[in-house]
């Protein structure tokens, strides 16, 4: 069983406890449940923004603690200050040390929020929009395509936008009309091995209609700007500046120097 089995697996008795702890009816009274979301196409497409998706991110199961020192606020915040397109919060708790509390406390900011954890059923989708989210993930690799259609139009049906991450070829055909953006994962989440060049193949093959986000393995401006020039609006990167003794000054030195080389 590989890694991603393993957290899958795990995943389906996470959602069937959370569901007899919390009811969908109570997740629907929550505050943020009623909040307009905003759109991360909309950022993405915003010349004024750097199209970049940043990501709070506590821990890996392939590389353990990252940082668990920085507190999302702080760190969210800047993120937004310093141009950040979006920002994605790791919510899975067994695996990436992240909770639904840490997407909740990046709403403070005025940007779309992803929810990014391993979505199987729709009850995490009402979850996402109750804990603050603008945007969901739903992965290839772990669902059908008939699953990724009957996923993406219940959260289209609950406001929310959809981003379908792919690794191959052969996930193409799990995009569907639901689907707004399309993202393609460098990291092989079965063996967790990186490979930037994925994003560079697969780009030629996703809808035009569809806004291509490159996510992983991204740790330099030269490759945002070499996939800029391969169509991609969007770069979901999470470890880089997590990683960092100060991931702020991190980031805002990262888009200083992308804003400096897009001139």
């Amino acid at each position: 069983m590989n890694i991603l089995d393993k957290i899958i697996e795990y995943k389906k008795v996470e959602v069937e406890q959370a569901k007899v702890s919390t009811s969908i009816e109570d997740l629907k009274k929550r505050p943020l449940f009623a909040k307009p979301t905003l759109s991360l196409k909309q950022f993405l497409l915003d010349e004024t923004k750097t199209g970049i998706i940043a990501e709070y991110k506590r821990q890996s199961p392939s590389k353990g603690v990252i940082n668990n020192t920085n507190t999302v606020e702080e760190i969210t915040a800047a993120y937004t200050h310093y141009g950040a397109s979006g920002i994605s919060v790791l919510t899975d708790n067994h695996f990436f040390g992240g909770c639904l509390a840490d997407l909740e406390a990046a709403t403070i900011n005025h940007i779309p929020l992803l929810r990014k954890d391993f979505m199987i059923d729709e009850y995490q989708l009402v979850e996402a929009k109750a804990y603050g989210a603008s945007v969901i993930l739903l992965i290839a690799a772990c669902l059908t395509p008939q699953r990724v259609k009957e996923l993406a139009i219940a959260a289209k049906d609950l406001g929310l936008e959809v981003l379908l991450e792919i690794h191959n070829k052969e996930e193409l055909g799990h995009i569907c009309d639901a689907v707004d953006l399309v993202g393609v994962n460098n990291r092989n989440l079965k063996d967790f091995v990186v490979n930037v060049e994925a994003s560079a193949q697969l780009i030629k093959e996703i809808p035009k209609n569809k806004i291509a986000i490159a996510e992983s393995g991204i740790n330099n401006t030269d490759t945002i700007v070499f996939l800029r020039k391969d169509g991609f609006k969007g770069f979901l990167i999470g470890e880089h500046f997590m990683k960092q003794l100060n991931p702020t000054i991190a980031f805002a030195d990262f888009v200083t120097e992308l804003k400096t080389k897009a001139e």
